[in-house]
Protein backbone atom coordinates (compact mmCIF):
# COMPACT_ATOMS: atom_id res chain seq x y z
CA UNK A 1 0.00 0.00 0.00
CA UNK A 2 1.44 3.37 -1.01
CA UNK A 3 1.85 6.22 1.46
CA UNK A 4 -0.68 9.03 0.80
CA UNK A 5 1.94 11.58 1.96
CA UNK A 6 4.19 10.90 -1.04
CA UNK A 7 2.66 13.57 -3.27
CA UNK A 8 2.95 16.34 -0.68
CA UNK A 9 6.52 15.44 0.21
CA UNK A 10 7.55 15.40 -3.44
CA UNK A 11 6.00 18.83 -3.95
CA UNK A 12 7.83 20.19 -0.88
CA UNK A 13 11.16 18.89 -2.21
CA UNK A 14 10.53 20.49 -5.59
CA UNK A 15 9.83 23.76 -3.84
CA UNK A 16 13.24 23.70 -2.12
CA UNK A 17 15.01 22.76 -5.35
CA UNK A 18 13.40 25.66 -7.16
CA UNK A 19 14.36 28.07 -4.37
CA UNK A 20 17.99 26.94 -4.63
CA UNK A 21 18.08 27.27 -8.41
CA UNK A 22 18.29 23.52 -8.96
CA UNK A 23 16.60 21.55 -11.71
CA UNK A 24 16.77 18.22 -9.96
CA UNK A 25 18.10 16.12 -7.09
CA UNK A 26 19.63 12.64 -6.76
CA UNK A 27 18.65 10.74 -3.61
CA UNK A 28 20.25 7.32 -3.09
CA UNK A 29 19.16 5.07 -0.27
CA UNK A 30 21.94 5.14 2.29
CA UNK A 31 23.84 7.16 4.86
CA UNK A 32 27.20 8.92 5.04
CA UNK A 33 28.87 5.52 5.41
CA UNK A 34 27.23 4.26 2.18
CA UNK A 35 26.01 1.18 4.01
CA UNK A 36 23.11 -1.15 3.34
CA UNK A 37 21.67 -1.08 6.84
CA UNK A 38 21.23 2.44 8.13
CA UNK A 39 19.90 4.24 11.19
CA UNK A 40 16.29 5.55 11.03
CA UNK A 41 17.54 9.13 10.64
CA UNK A 42 19.10 8.17 7.29
CA UNK A 43 16.00 6.57 5.75
CA UNK A 44 15.40 9.60 3.52
CA UNK A 45 14.42 7.58 0.46
CA UNK A 46 11.76 5.68 2.42
CA UNK A 47 10.41 8.92 3.91
CA UNK A 48 10.15 10.62 0.51
CA UNK A 49 8.90 7.76 -1.68
CA UNK A 50 7.59 5.03 0.63
CA UNK A 51 10.08 2.49 -0.75
CA UNK A 52 11.73 0.58 2.11
CA UNK A 53 14.07 -1.74 0.18
CA UNK A 54 17.77 -1.85 1.01
CA UNK A 55 18.90 -0.68 -2.44
CA UNK A 56 17.35 2.14 -4.41
CA UNK A 57 17.61 5.66 -5.78
CA UNK A 58 15.15 8.44 -6.48
CA UNK A 59 15.79 11.11 -9.11
CA UNK A 60 13.53 14.14 -8.96
CA UNK A 61 13.10 16.83 -11.64
CA UNK A 62 10.57 19.64 -11.75
CA UNK A 63 8.12 17.72 -13.92
CA UNK A 64 9.32 14.12 -13.71
CA UNK A 65 10.58 11.73 -11.06
CA UNK A 66 11.59 8.09 -10.86
CA UNK A 67 12.52 5.46 -8.28
CA UNK A 68 15.00 2.75 -9.24
CA UNK A 69 15.89 -0.60 -7.71
CA UNK A 70 17.17 -3.96 -8.85
CA UNK A 71 15.43 -7.24 -9.60
CA UNK A 72 15.01 -8.14 -5.93
CA UNK A 73 12.59 -5.28 -5.40
CA UNK A 74 10.58 -4.89 -8.62
CA UNK A 75 7.35 -6.11 -7.03
CA UNK A 76 8.00 -4.20 -3.81
CA UNK A 77 8.43 -0.95 -5.73
CA UNK A 78 5.03 -1.42 -7.32
CA UNK A 79 3.43 -2.07 -3.94
CA UNK A 80 4.99 0.85 -2.05
CA UNK A 81 5.53 3.74 -4.47
CA UNK A 82 2.86 5.97 -6.00
CA UNK A 83 3.05 5.39 -9.75
CA UNK A 84 1.25 8.66 -10.44
CA UNK A 85 4.20 10.52 -8.90
CA UNK A 86 7.15 8.34 -9.88
CA UNK A 87 8.20 6.10 -12.73
CA UNK A 88 9.24 2.72 -11.30
CA UNK A 89 12.33 1.44 -13.07
CA UNK A 90 14.76 -1.50 -12.97
CA UNK A 91 18.15 -0.02 -12.07
CA UNK A 92 20.09 -2.49 -14.24
CA UNK A 93 17.94 -2.20 -17.35
CA UNK A 94 17.57 1.58 -17.12
CA UNK A 95 20.13 3.05 -14.70
CA UNK A 96 19.29 6.29 -12.87
CA UNK A 97 22.10 8.22 -14.59
CA UNK A 98 20.88 7.26 -18.08
CA UNK A 99 17.28 8.15 -17.23
CA UNK A 100 18.34 11.48 -15.73
CA UNK A 101 20.40 12.51 -18.77
CA UNK A 102 17.65 11.49 -21.18
CA UNK A 103 14.82 13.09 -19.23
CA UNK A 104 16.67 16.31 -18.41
CA UNK A 105 17.49 16.77 -22.09
CA UNK A 106 13.78 16.75 -22.87
CA UNK A 107 12.71 18.99 -19.99
CA UNK A 108 15.57 21.53 -20.19
CA UNK A 109 16.65 22.36 -23.73
CA UNK A 110 18.59 25.62 -23.64
CA UNK A 111 21.23 24.93 -20.96
CA UNK A 112 22.78 22.27 -18.75
CA UNK A 113 20.48 20.99 -16.02
CA UNK A 114 21.72 21.86 -12.51
CA UNK A 115 21.34 18.65 -10.50
CA UNK A 116 21.93 18.74 -6.76
CA UNK A 117 23.38 15.89 -4.74
CA UNK A 118 24.49 15.27 -1.17
CA UNK A 119 28.27 14.56 -1.28
CA UNK A 120 27.89 12.48 1.89
CA UNK A 121 25.58 10.03 0.09
CA UNK A 122 27.36 9.44 -3.23
CA UNK A 123 30.77 7.91 -3.79
CA UNK A 124 33.28 9.18 -6.34
CA UNK A 125 32.47 6.22 -8.60
CA UNK A 126 28.76 6.96 -8.40
CA UNK A 127 29.37 10.58 -9.34
CA UNK A 128 31.34 9.55 -12.41
CA UNK A 129 28.30 7.74 -13.75
CA UNK A 130 26.19 10.89 -13.44
CA UNK A 131 28.74 13.15 -15.16
CA UNK A 132 27.12 13.29 -18.59
CA UNK A 133 26.71 15.98 -21.24
CA UNK A 134 23.85 18.30 -20.35
CA UNK A 135 24.17 17.79 -16.59
CA UNK A 136 25.88 20.08 -14.09
CA UNK A 137 26.29 18.28 -10.77
CA UNK A 138 26.04 20.60 -7.75
CA UNK A 139 27.24 19.39 -4.31
CA UNK A 140 24.95 20.66 -1.56
CA UNK A 141 25.99 21.70 1.92
CA UNK A 142 22.78 20.32 3.41
CA UNK A 143 20.45 17.57 2.27
CA UNK A 144 17.13 19.20 1.26
CA UNK A 145 15.14 16.26 2.63
CA UNK A 146 16.26 17.18 6.15
CA UNK A 147 14.61 20.59 5.82
CA UNK A 148 11.18 19.10 5.08
CA UNK A 149 11.30 16.04 7.37
CA UNK A 150 9.80 17.50 10.55
CA UNK A 151 10.01 14.42 12.77
CA UNK A 152 13.32 13.05 11.54
CA UNK A 153 14.77 10.72 14.22
CA UNK A 154 17.87 11.76 16.14
CA UNK A 155 21.22 10.18 15.23
CA UNK A 156 21.99 6.97 17.13
CA UNK A 157 24.14 7.11 20.25
CA UNK A 158 24.72 3.51 21.36
CA UNK A 159 27.87 2.64 23.29
CA UNK A 160 30.83 1.09 21.48
CA UNK A 161 32.20 -2.04 23.14
CA UNK A 162 35.45 -4.01 22.82
CA UNK A 163 35.38 -7.13 20.65
CA UNK A 164 37.66 -9.40 22.69
CA UNK A 165 40.73 -11.09 21.31
CA UNK A 166 39.31 -14.57 21.92
CA UNK A 167 36.67 -13.74 19.29
CA UNK A 168 38.65 -11.40 17.01
CA UNK A 169 41.70 -13.64 16.79
CA UNK A 170 44.01 -10.70 16.09
CA UNK A 171 44.68 -7.50 18.04
CA UNK A 172 43.89 -4.02 16.76
CA UNK A 173 47.55 -2.99 16.80
CA UNK A 174 48.48 -6.02 14.72
CA UNK A 175 45.73 -5.24 12.20
CA UNK A 176 46.75 -1.61 11.92
CA UNK A 177 50.37 -2.65 11.44
CA UNK A 178 49.21 -4.83 8.56
CA UNK A 179 47.28 -1.97 6.97
CA UNK A 180 50.14 0.49 7.52
CA UNK A 181 52.51 -1.84 5.68
CA UNK A 182 50.08 -1.90 2.73
CA UNK A 183 49.96 1.88 2.70
CA UNK A 184 53.74 2.25 2.79
CA UNK A 185 54.11 -0.28 -0.03
CA UNK A 186 51.66 1.77 -2.11
CA UNK A 187 53.45 5.04 -1.34
CA UNK A 188 50.50 6.38 0.64
CA UNK A 189 50.66 8.35 3.87
CA UNK A 190 47.19 7.60 5.20
CA UNK A 191 43.83 6.01 4.41
CA UNK A 192 40.27 7.18 5.07
CA UNK A 193 37.89 4.64 6.60
CA UNK A 194 34.25 5.46 6.00
CA UNK A 195 32.85 1.94 6.28
CA UNK A 196 31.81 1.18 9.89
CA UNK A 197 32.58 -2.51 9.26
CA UNK A 198 36.20 -1.59 8.55
CA UNK A 199 36.33 0.52 11.69
CA UNK A 200 34.85 -2.36 13.71
CA UNK A 201 37.48 -4.71 12.30
CA UNK A 202 40.48 -2.38 12.57
CA UNK A 203 39.79 -1.29 16.15
CA UNK A 204 38.08 -4.50 17.38
CA UNK A 205 34.95 -2.61 18.31
CA UNK A 206 31.28 -3.47 18.08
CA UNK A 207 28.28 -1.24 18.74
CA UNK A 208 24.55 -0.80 18.45
CA UNK A 209 24.02 2.23 16.21
CA UNK A 210 22.43 0.26 13.37
CA UNK A 211 19.77 -2.43 13.53
CA UNK A 212 20.93 -5.90 12.42
CA UNK A 213 24.64 -4.99 12.31
CA UNK A 214 26.73 -4.35 15.47
CA UNK A 215 28.27 -1.10 14.22
CA UNK A 216 29.54 1.91 16.11
CA UNK A 217 29.18 4.65 13.50
CA UNK A 218 32.17 6.88 12.96
CA UNK A 219 35.08 7.58 10.64
CA UNK A 220 38.80 6.96 10.90
CA UNK A 221 42.15 7.93 9.41
CA UNK A 222 44.78 5.19 9.47
CA UNK A 223 48.33 6.49 9.12
CA UNK A 224 51.28 4.74 7.55
CA UNK A 225 53.14 5.17 10.84
CA UNK A 226 50.63 2.73 12.45
CA UNK A 227 48.79 5.41 14.46
CA UNK A 228 45.15 6.26 13.86
CA UNK A 229 42.47 8.88 14.44
CA UNK A 230 38.94 7.75 15.28
CA UNK A 231 36.17 10.29 14.74
CA UNK A 232 33.30 9.30 16.99
CA UNK A 233 31.15 10.91 19.63
CA UNK A 234 33.07 10.39 22.88
CA UNK A 235 29.76 9.79 24.65
CA UNK A 236 29.77 6.43 22.82
CA UNK A 237 33.04 5.41 24.47
CA UNK A 238 32.74 4.10 28.03
CA UNK A 239 36.00 4.18 30.00
CA UNK A 240 36.76 0.53 29.29
CA UNK A 241 36.36 1.13 25.55
CA UNK A 242 38.61 4.19 25.60
CA UNK A 243 41.24 2.17 27.46
CA UNK A 244 40.80 -0.68 24.96
CA UNK A 245 41.68 1.64 22.06
CA UNK A 246 45.04 2.54 23.62
CA UNK A 247 47.28 5.57 23.33
CA UNK A 248 48.09 5.13 19.65
CA UNK A 249 44.48 5.97 18.71
CA UNK A 250 43.54 9.64 18.77
CA UNK A 251 39.82 10.09 19.49
CA UNK A 252 38.22 13.17 17.91
CA UNK A 253 34.61 14.33 17.49
CA UNK A 254 33.19 14.04 13.94
CA UNK A 255 33.14 17.85 13.75
CA UNK A 256 36.96 17.74 13.71
CA UNK A 257 37.04 15.95 10.35
CA UNK A 258 37.41 19.07 8.13
CA UNK A 259 40.40 20.33 10.13
CA UNK A 260 41.99 16.87 10.22
CA UNK A 261 41.67 16.50 6.45
CA UNK A 262 43.11 19.98 5.95
CA UNK A 263 46.14 18.89 7.99
CA UNK A 264 46.81 16.22 5.33
CA UNK A 265 47.77 18.90 2.79
CA UNK A 266 50.70 17.77 0.68
CA UNK A 267 50.26 14.12 1.62
CA UNK A 268 48.94 11.15 -0.37
CA UNK A 269 45.73 9.76 1.09
CA UNK A 270 43.91 6.61 0.04
CA UNK A 271 40.16 6.98 -0.45
CA UNK A 272 37.97 4.10 -1.64
CA UNK A 273 36.24 5.54 -4.74
CA UNK A 274 33.25 3.22 -4.45
CA UNK A 275 32.89 2.77 -0.69
CA UNK A 276 33.55 6.24 0.74
CA UNK A 277 31.48 9.41 0.49
CA UNK A 278 32.75 11.78 -2.20
CA UNK A 279 32.89 14.55 0.41
CA UNK A 280 36.22 13.16 1.61
CA UNK A 281 37.99 13.22 -1.75
CA UNK A 282 36.56 16.65 -2.55
CA UNK A 283 37.68 18.06 0.81
CA UNK A 284 41.15 16.52 0.56
CA UNK A 285 41.74 17.90 -2.93
CA UNK A 286 40.59 21.34 -1.82
CA UNK A 287 43.13 21.12 1.03
CA UNK A 288 46.00 20.31 -1.35
CA UNK A 289 46.28 16.59 -0.64
CA UNK A 290 46.78 13.96 -3.33
CA UNK A 291 43.90 11.48 -3.42
CA UNK A 292 44.85 7.89 -4.21
CA UNK A 293 41.73 6.13 -5.47
CA UNK A 294 42.13 2.58 -4.18
CA UNK A 295 40.01 0.05 -2.28
CA UNK A 296 39.55 0.33 1.47
CA UNK A 297 42.70 -1.36 2.80
CA UNK A 298 40.68 -3.28 5.40
CA UNK A 299 38.35 -4.99 2.92
CA UNK A 300 40.46 -8.00 1.99
CA UNK A 301 42.07 -8.60 5.40
CA UNK A 302 38.62 -8.46 6.98
CA UNK A 303 37.18 -10.88 4.42
CA UNK A 304 39.96 -13.41 5.04
CA UNK A 305 38.76 -14.82 8.35
CA UNK A 306 41.55 -15.98 10.62
CA UNK A 307 41.48 -19.38 12.34
CA UNK A 308 39.73 -18.01 15.43
CA UNK A 309 37.03 -16.36 13.32
CA UNK A 310 36.60 -19.51 11.23
CA UNK A 311 36.02 -21.60 14.34
CA UNK A 312 33.71 -18.90 15.64
CA UNK A 313 31.67 -19.16 12.45
CA UNK A 314 31.36 -22.92 12.91
CA UNK A 315 30.24 -22.40 16.50
CA UNK A 316 27.70 -19.73 15.51
CA UNK A 317 26.22 -21.94 12.80
CA UNK A 318 25.90 -24.86 15.14
CA UNK A 319 24.03 -22.67 17.64
CA UNK A 320 21.89 -21.27 14.86
CA UNK A 321 21.24 -24.73 13.45
CA UNK A 322 19.77 -25.86 16.76
CA UNK A 323 17.30 -22.97 16.63
CA UNK A 324 16.45 -23.41 12.95
CA UNK A 325 15.92 -27.17 13.23
CA UNK A 326 13.71 -26.68 16.28
CA UNK A 327 11.74 -24.14 14.31
CA UNK A 328 11.37 -26.35 11.23
CA UNK A 329 10.00 -29.11 13.44
CA UNK A 330 7.48 -26.66 14.95
CA UNK A 331 6.63 -25.35 11.47
CA UNK A 332 5.81 -28.86 10.25
CA UNK A 333 3.26 -29.30 13.03
CA UNK A 334 1.84 -25.82 13.61
CA UNK A 335 2.77 -23.57 10.67
CA UNK A 336 -0.38 -23.84 8.56
CA UNK A 337 -2.84 -21.08 9.41
CA UNK A 338 -0.20 -18.80 10.94
CA UNK A 339 0.58 -15.39 9.45
CA UNK A 340 3.92 -14.70 7.82
CA UNK A 341 4.92 -12.39 10.65
CA UNK A 342 3.93 -14.97 13.26
CA UNK A 343 6.10 -17.51 11.46
CA UNK A 344 9.20 -15.30 11.36
CA UNK A 345 8.63 -14.14 14.95
CA UNK A 346 8.50 -17.76 16.07
CA UNK A 347 11.88 -18.44 14.44
CA UNK A 348 13.31 -15.41 16.22
CA UNK A 349 11.85 -16.84 19.43
CA UNK A 350 13.72 -20.11 18.91
CA UNK A 351 16.95 -18.17 18.44
CA UNK A 352 16.29 -16.08 21.55
CA UNK A 353 16.39 -19.22 23.68
CA UNK A 354 20.17 -18.99 23.23
CA UNK A 355 21.74 -16.44 25.63
CA UNK A 356 24.47 -15.70 23.06
CA UNK A 357 21.96 -14.55 20.44
CA UNK A 358 22.28 -10.82 19.72
CA UNK A 359 19.41 -10.40 17.25
CA UNK A 360 18.61 -10.88 13.57
CA UNK A 361 21.33 -10.21 11.02
CA UNK A 362 18.72 -8.75 8.63
CA UNK A 363 14.92 -8.47 8.53
CA UNK A 364 13.60 -12.00 7.98
CA UNK A 365 12.01 -12.71 4.60
CA UNK A 366 8.91 -14.78 5.38
CA UNK A 367 6.93 -15.37 2.19
CA UNK A 368 4.04 -17.79 1.75
CA UNK A 369 2.60 -18.73 -1.62
CA UNK A 370 2.78 -15.82 -4.08
CA UNK A 371 4.58 -13.57 -1.60
CA UNK A 372 7.58 -15.90 -1.78
CA UNK A 373 8.02 -14.77 -5.39
CA UNK A 374 8.87 -11.26 -4.13
CA UNK A 375 12.60 -11.80 -3.78
CA UNK A 376 13.17 -9.45 -0.84
CA UNK A 377 9.63 -9.54 0.52
CA UNK A 378 8.98 -7.95 3.90
CA UNK A 379 5.79 -9.11 5.64
CA UNK A 380 3.68 -6.41 7.29
CA UNK A 381 1.66 -7.49 10.35
CA UNK A 382 -1.36 -5.63 8.99
CA UNK A 383 -1.36 -7.34 5.60
CA UNK A 384 0.59 -10.59 6.08
CA UNK A 385 -0.82 -13.70 4.43
CA UNK A 386 -1.49 -16.83 6.39
CA UNK A 387 0.25 -20.00 5.33
CA UNK A 388 -2.24 -22.20 3.54
CA UNK A 389 -2.24 -25.98 3.11
CA UNK A 390 -0.41 -27.29 0.07
CA UNK A 391 1.70 -24.28 -0.81
CA UNK A 392 5.35 -23.23 -0.84
CA UNK A 393 6.77 -21.24 2.07
CA UNK A 394 10.14 -19.46 1.95
CA UNK A 395 11.94 -18.30 5.10
CA UNK A 396 15.24 -16.41 4.73
CA UNK A 397 16.73 -15.29 8.03
CA UNK A 398 19.92 -14.96 10.01
CA UNK A 399 21.33 -14.34 13.44
CA UNK A 400 24.08 -12.34 15.06
CA UNK A 401 26.24 -14.11 17.63
CA UNK A 402 29.47 -12.79 19.21
CA UNK A 403 31.34 -15.58 17.42
CA UNK A 404 29.81 -15.07 13.99
CA UNK A 405 27.00 -14.06 11.65
CA UNK A 406 24.55 -16.48 10.03
CA UNK A 407 22.26 -16.37 6.98
CA UNK A 408 20.07 -19.30 5.94
CA UNK A 409 17.15 -19.84 3.59
CA UNK A 410 14.89 -22.88 3.53
CA UNK A 411 11.88 -23.50 1.32
CA UNK A 412 9.24 -25.91 2.59
CA UNK A 413 6.01 -27.48 1.39
CA UNK A 414 3.11 -26.96 3.78
CA UNK A 415 1.26 -30.18 2.89
CA UNK A 416 -0.59 -32.34 3.70
CA UNK A 417 -0.80 -33.45 0.07
CA UNK A 418 2.25 -34.17 -2.03
CA UNK A 419 3.76 -31.22 -3.87
CA UNK A 420 2.85 -31.06 -7.58
CA UNK A 421 5.38 -32.38 -10.08
CA UNK A 422 6.18 -28.90 -11.44
CA UNK A 423 6.88 -27.53 -7.97
CA UNK A 424 9.19 -30.45 -7.16
CA UNK A 425 10.95 -30.04 -10.50
CA UNK A 426 11.65 -26.35 -9.86
CA UNK A 427 12.73 -26.94 -6.28
CA UNK A 428 15.04 -29.79 -7.23
CA UNK A 429 16.74 -27.73 -9.94
CA UNK A 430 17.39 -25.03 -7.34
CA UNK A 431 18.83 -27.70 -5.05
CA UNK A 432 21.04 -29.05 -7.84
CA UNK A 433 22.53 -25.61 -8.45
CA UNK A 434 23.05 -25.14 -4.72
CA UNK A 435 24.85 -28.48 -4.46
CA UNK A 436 26.97 -27.80 -7.55
CA UNK A 437 28.40 -24.66 -5.99
CA UNK A 438 28.93 -26.33 -2.60
CA UNK A 439 30.86 -29.18 -4.26
CA UNK A 440 32.99 -26.94 -6.46
CA UNK A 441 36.77 -27.20 -6.52
CA UNK A 442 38.56 -24.47 -8.42
CA UNK A 443 42.02 -22.95 -8.93
CA UNK A 444 43.20 -20.12 -6.72
CA UNK A 445 42.59 -16.81 -8.46
CA UNK A 446 39.07 -17.65 -9.63
CA UNK A 447 36.51 -14.96 -8.85
CA UNK A 448 32.81 -15.33 -8.15
CA UNK A 449 31.66 -14.39 -11.64
CA UNK A 450 33.22 -17.59 -12.96
CA UNK A 451 31.43 -19.81 -10.42
CA UNK A 452 27.99 -18.24 -10.75
CA UNK A 453 26.97 -20.35 -13.76
CA UNK A 454 27.42 -23.56 -11.75
CA UNK A 455 24.39 -22.67 -9.66
CA UNK A 456 22.28 -21.59 -12.65
CA UNK A 457 22.96 -24.44 -15.07
CA UNK A 458 20.23 -26.85 -13.85
CA UNK A 459 17.68 -24.03 -14.16
CA UNK A 460 19.02 -22.90 -17.53
CA UNK A 461 18.53 -26.42 -18.88
CA UNK A 462 14.81 -25.95 -18.26
CA UNK A 463 14.71 -22.37 -19.60
CA UNK A 464 14.61 -20.86 -16.10
CA UNK A 465 16.75 -18.35 -14.19
CA UNK A 466 16.70 -15.91 -11.25
CA UNK A 467 17.25 -12.15 -11.15
CA UNK A 468 19.75 -11.85 -8.31
CA UNK A 469 23.29 -12.87 -7.48
CA UNK A 470 24.12 -16.32 -6.18
CA UNK A 471 26.37 -15.41 -3.28
CA UNK A 472 27.63 -12.58 -1.11
CA UNK A 473 30.33 -12.29 1.52
CA UNK A 474 29.41 -12.49 5.22
CA UNK A 475 31.21 -10.81 8.11
CA UNK A 476 32.41 -12.12 11.44
CA UNK A 477 29.84 -10.70 13.87
CA UNK A 478 29.52 -7.87 11.36
CA UNK A 479 27.47 -7.24 8.24
CA UNK A 480 25.59 -10.14 6.70
CA UNK A 481 26.47 -8.61 3.31
CA UNK A 482 30.23 -8.09 3.14
CA UNK A 483 32.52 -7.27 0.24
CA UNK A 484 34.61 -7.29 -1.74
CA UNK A 485 33.92 -10.79 -3.10
CA UNK A 486 30.58 -11.91 -4.60
CA UNK A 487 29.24 -14.79 -6.68
CA UNK A 488 27.17 -13.18 -9.43
CA UNK A 489 27.18 -12.71 -13.21
CA UNK A 490 28.64 -9.20 -12.85
CA UNK A 491 30.74 -9.87 -9.74
CA UNK A 492 33.89 -7.77 -9.36
CA UNK A 493 37.08 -9.61 -10.36
CA UNK A 494 38.11 -10.22 -6.76
CA UNK A 495 39.54 -13.73 -6.36
CA UNK A 496 38.02 -16.03 -3.77
CA UNK A 497 40.58 -16.72 -1.05
CA UNK A 498 40.86 -19.18 1.81
CA UNK A 499 39.05 -17.86 4.86
CA UNK A 500 36.32 -16.02 2.96
CA UNK A 501 32.72 -16.81 3.89
CA UNK A 502 30.21 -16.66 1.03
CA UNK A 503 26.56 -17.52 0.63
CA UNK A 504 25.24 -20.14 -1.81
CA UNK A 505 21.65 -19.17 -2.66
CA UNK A 506 20.17 -19.95 -6.06
CA UNK A 507 16.43 -19.60 -6.43
CA UNK A 508 13.43 -19.64 -8.72
CA UNK A 509 10.42 -17.33 -8.58
CA UNK A 510 7.08 -17.76 -10.35
CA UNK A 511 5.16 -14.47 -9.92
CA UNK A 512 1.73 -14.93 -8.42
CA UNK A 513 2.47 -18.51 -7.38
CA UNK A 514 5.60 -19.14 -5.30
CA UNK A 515 9.26 -18.46 -4.75
CA UNK A 516 11.92 -20.93 -3.70
CA UNK A 517 15.48 -20.40 -2.58
CA UNK A 518 18.02 -22.54 -0.73
CA UNK A 519 20.89 -20.86 1.09
CA UNK A 520 23.86 -22.09 3.07
CA UNK A 521 27.02 -20.25 4.01
CA UNK A 522 30.31 -21.63 2.70
CA UNK A 523 33.84 -21.21 4.02
CA UNK A 524 36.55 -21.20 1.34
CA UNK A 525 39.53 -23.37 2.25
CA UNK A 526 42.56 -24.96 0.61
CA UNK A 527 41.78 -28.19 -1.25
CA UNK A 528 44.04 -31.23 -1.28
CA UNK A 529 44.32 -32.02 -5.00
CA UNK A 530 46.63 -34.43 -6.80
CA UNK A 531 49.04 -32.84 -9.21
CA UNK A 532 48.71 -29.09 -9.45
CA UNK A 533 48.68 -27.19 -6.17
CA UNK A 534 46.72 -24.06 -5.40
CA UNK A 535 43.11 -25.23 -5.47
CA UNK A 536 40.23 -24.20 -3.23
CA UNK A 537 37.00 -25.82 -2.11
CA UNK A 538 34.14 -24.95 0.23
CA UNK A 539 33.23 -26.13 3.69
CA UNK A 540 29.49 -25.86 4.34
CA UNK A 541 28.83 -24.04 7.62
CA UNK A 542 25.03 -24.01 7.74
CA UNK A 543 23.31 -26.94 9.45
CA UNK A 544 19.63 -27.59 8.67
CA UNK A 545 17.83 -30.13 6.47
CA UNK A 546 16.28 -29.53 3.06
CA UNK A 547 12.59 -30.36 2.68
CA UNK A 548 12.46 -33.87 1.24
CA UNK A 549 8.89 -33.26 0.06
CA UNK A 550 10.27 -30.82 -2.53
CA UNK A 551 13.02 -33.11 -3.85
CA UNK A 552 12.42 -35.12 -7.03
CA UNK A 553 15.06 -37.77 -6.34
CA UNK A 554 14.96 -39.09 -9.91
CA UNK A 555 16.34 -35.75 -11.17
CA UNK A 556 19.44 -35.97 -8.98
CA UNK A 557 22.67 -37.49 -10.22
CA UNK A 558 24.38 -40.07 -8.02
CA UNK A 559 27.01 -37.55 -6.78
CA UNK A 560 24.29 -34.98 -5.99
CA UNK A 561 22.29 -37.53 -4.06
CA UNK A 562 25.39 -38.69 -2.18
CA UNK A 563 26.24 -35.10 -1.27
CA UNK A 564 22.74 -34.43 0.10
CA UNK A 565 22.75 -37.66 2.09
CA UNK A 566 26.19 -36.91 3.56
CA UNK A 567 25.12 -33.37 4.43
CA UNK A 568 21.95 -34.61 6.12
CA UNK A 569 23.93 -37.19 8.08
CA UNK A 570 26.21 -34.41 9.29
CA UNK A 571 23.24 -32.22 10.29
CA UNK A 572 21.74 -35.09 12.25
CA UNK A 573 25.04 -35.89 13.94
CA UNK A 574 25.85 -32.31 14.96
CA UNK A 575 22.38 -30.93 15.72
CA UNK A 576 20.36 -33.98 16.73
CA UNK A 577 21.94 -34.52 20.17
CA UNK A 578 21.16 -30.90 21.13
CA UNK A 579 17.44 -31.16 20.33
CA UNK A 580 14.74 -32.37 22.71
CA UNK A 581 12.29 -35.08 21.74
CA UNK A 582 10.21 -35.06 19.57
CA UNK A 583 12.28 -32.56 17.55
CA UNK A 584 15.16 -35.06 17.52
CA UNK A 585 12.90 -37.75 16.06
CA UNK A 586 11.60 -35.29 13.44
CA UNK A 587 15.17 -34.39 12.46
CA UNK A 588 16.12 -38.04 12.10
CA UNK A 589 13.27 -38.50 9.64
CA UNK A 590 14.08 -35.25 7.80
CA UNK A 591 17.72 -36.32 7.44
CA UNK A 592 17.12 -39.93 6.40
CA UNK A 593 18.84 -41.00 3.15
CA UNK A 594 16.87 -39.92 0.08
CA UNK A 595 16.23 -43.51 -0.92
CA UNK A 596 14.75 -44.39 2.47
Amino acid sequence: MTDPNQTGRLAALRGILQAQGLDGFILPRGDEHLGEYVAPCAERLAWLTGFTGSAGTAVVLATAAAVFSDGRYVLQLAAQVDETSYALLHSVREPPDAWLAKTAAVVIRDRDARIGYDPWLLSEDALVRYRKPGLELVPLEANPIDAIWPDRPAPPAAAARPHPLELAGSGSQEKRQQVAALLREAGEDAAILGDPASIAWAFNLRGGDVTFTPFALGFAILDADETASLFIDEAKLPPETRAWLGNSVRVEPPAALPASLAALSGRTVRVDPSGTASWFAQTLRAAGATVSAAPDPCLLPKARKNQVEQQGARDAHRQDGIAVCGYLHWLSDYGVGRSETELSDRLDGFRRQNPDYRGESFPAISGSGPNGAIIHYRADPATARRLQPNEVYLIDSGGQYPSGTTDITRTVWSGPDAAPDTVRDHATRVLQGHVALARARFPAGVHGGRLDALARLPLWQAGLDYDHGTGHGVGSYLSVHEGPCRIAPAAPPVPIEAGMILSDEPGYYLPGAYGMRIENLLLARDAAMPGDAGYLEFETLTLAPYDRRLIEVALLTAPERAWVDAYHARVLGEIGPALPDPARAWLAEACAPLGA
